[in-house]
C-alpha cells in the first residue's frame, strides 16, 4: 500500500498528542539587512538531516528514544511582518497550553519575537539566553522597529532589564551595545562565563534562541551576515550541554541560509546542532 511522503527532522515522527517537544519550521526572511535565504533553511535540514544519525556520541543519547512531533513549516504572510509573527506566536502558543516544548527552525532572528509573546505570556518570568554573533539590540533598523538587528530589544520589551543574556556577541552598532550595557547581560567573543550565568538561572523558565553566525564562518558560512572571530562548533555544543540542565520551555535555532554554501556544509552543521539541542533540552516544564 502506498503512504503519503511526510517529511520529518530525522527521528522526529512521533504523533503530537504523545510528544513532549514540538518543532517546527518560521520560513520567514523579509527584514534581513544583507543577504537573504534564511526562508529555505528548515526544508533544506529536514532533507539533508537523512545525512546525520539520530543517536550522538556526544551525549549518548537516541533521538529514537525521544517523543519528538515535527509539525512542518508555517505558512507566513511575507508581505506583512506583524501578521507573520501574529502566526508564529499562536502556533507556539498552541504547543506551550498543551504542555509541549516548541522548538522553531528560522529564519531569520526576528522569528524569534513571535515566540517570545507567547511564551512570556505563559512564563511571566521568562529569562532569554541568546548564543550570536549580533547584538540586535538596535531600537530601529532604517527606521524599522522589526527587524532582525532590532529583535533582542524588541523582546526587551516585553521581559525588561536582567533577564536577556548574550554570549559570543562580536558585532552591533556602537549605540547599541552602550545601551545594552544598562540592560542586558554581555558576554562577548566566547562563552566564558556561562557557568556561573546558569547557576544563577537555575529555576527559572528559559528562552534559548541560537542564531547559528554565533559560529565562525571557516565552521559556518551559510548565513546571510557572516562575522569572522566566532566559536567553533565544538565550543557551541559545549555551550548547549551546559545549559542543557536548565528549565528550557521553549528554543529556536535560527539564521541558517543555505544557498550561500554550495558544499552543504552548512546545513549539515545546523543539522547537527538540532539534534545535539533536541536531545539536551530538559523534558520538565
Amino acid at each position: 500500500m502506498l503512504n503519503r511522503n511526510i517529511e520529518t527532522f530525522i527521528g522526529c515522527d512521533n504523533e503530537y498528542e504523545e510528544s513532549d517537544i514540538v518543532i517546527f519550521g518560521a520560513p520567514f526572511d523579509s527584514t534581513t539587512s544583507f543577504r537573504p535565504g534564511t526562508r529555505f533553511a528548515s526544508k533544506a535540514m529536514r532533507s539533508e538531516s537523512f545525512g546525520i544519525e539520530t543517536y550522538s556520541p556526544y551525549q549518548d543519547k537516541d533521538l529514537e528514544d525521544k517523543l519528538i512531533f515535527d509539525g512542518g513549516d508555517l505558512e507566513l504572510s511575507f508581505g506583512n511582518t506583524e501578521r507573520a509573527l501574529g502566526q508564529i506566536e499562536e502556533f507556539t502558543g498552541k504547543i506551550i497550553r498543551d504542555g509541549k516544548i516548541p522548538c522553531m527552525i528560522g529564519g531569520e532572528h526576528l522569528v524569534t519575537l513571535g515566540a517570545v509573546r507567547a511564551v512570556a505570556e505563559q512564563y511571566p518570568d521568562l529569562h532569554v539566553i541568546q548564543f550570536d554573533a549580533h547584538a540586535d539590540l538596535r531600537d530601529d533598523y532604517l527606521e524599522e522597529k522589526l527587524s532582525h538587528a532590532t529583535v533582542i530589544h524588541r523582546v526587551w520589551d516585553i521581559l525588561g532589564d536582567g533577564r536577556i543574556f548574550q554570549f559570543g556577541i562580536r558585532s552591533g552598532d556602537r549605540s547599541e551595545i552602550e545601551w545594552g550595557k544598562d540592560h542586558v547581560y554581555t558576554n562577548k567573543f566566547n562563552f566564558d562565563t556561562l557557568d556561573e550565568i546558569t547557576q544563577k538561572l537555575n529555576g527559572k523558565p528559559i528562552y534559548l534562541t541560537i542564531d547559528l553566525d554565533v559560529l565562525d564562518p571557516s565552521v559556518f558560512p551559510g548565513t546571510g551576515t557572516p562575522e569572522a572571530g566566532g566559536v567553533s562548533f565544538m565550543d557551541l555544543l559545549q555551550a548547549i550541554l551546559t545549559v542543557s540542565g536548565l528549565n528550557i520551555v521553549a528554543c529556536d535555532v535560527n539564521e541558517l541560509s543555505p544557498v550561500y554554501d554550495q558544499s552543504g556544509v552548512s546545513t549539515a552543521v545546523a543539522c547537527k546542532v538540532l539534534r545535539e539541542l533536541l536531545l539536551a533540552v530538559n523534558e520538565q516544564k
